[in-house]
């Protein structure tokens, strides 16, 4: 059966193979990214996550935000450092910027936002964590288990999405 009706660009098919060698899936859809493509992609937007929140932690709290204000920030640049990665990775691939952020924002939304929810849950429901200070283990305790957390969660959506030439998938024409 001919599936080429279902996929509309080069970079679309080669990462839809890529880790399951193009065999098709009863259904329409390739079989799946390999966990190890899925890992791959969720480390690297969770580096960017991670910088990003961590930024955003220490400003708020140098600058005696509240919680809110600080934790908006810590997302919002979450978000910033997330795309940049891809950003100037596909750049540096050839990519004008356009297409650039194009590609970033259709790697990493739903990534960054899944790793953003479950990170930023586990510290709002970790006792104690909102109001710890920098130097305080209980911060940091909360903070990379949240980081960890997300990553075995995100981990899977993410092979979903790859193997579904969606997501990370679109950066890896340009890899």
């Amino acid at each position: 059966m001919d599936h080429s009706a279902h996929h509309t660009g080069t970079a679309h098919d080669h990462a839809a193979r890529e880790g399951n060698h193009g065999h098709a899936h009863h259904d329409g859809h390739t079989a799946g990214a390999s966990w190890s493509t899925a890992a791959k992609a969720t480390l690297h937007c969770l580096t960017g996550c991670a910088i990003g929140e961590i930024l955003g932690m220490v400003i708020g709290t140098a600058l005696m935000w509240g919680n809110v204000q600080t934790m908006v920030l810590a997302i919002a640049l979450a978000f910033v450092f997330g795309y940049s990665f891809t950003l100037f990775a596909v750049r540096r691939a050839g990519l004008d910027f356009k297409t650039a952020i194009k590609v970033a924002l259709a790697a990493d939304t739903v990534s960054i936002a899944v790793m953003e929810l479950v990170d930023n849950t586990i510290i709002a429901l970790t006792p104690g964590a909102m109001d710890a200070h920098l130097s305080d283990g209980l911060f940091w305790s909360a903070l990379l288990g949240g980081f960890a957390v997300a990553f075995l969660i995100t981990t899977p959506v993410n092979k979903w999405m790859i193997g579904r030439g969606k997501g990370h998938a679109v950066v890896h024409a340009y890899h």
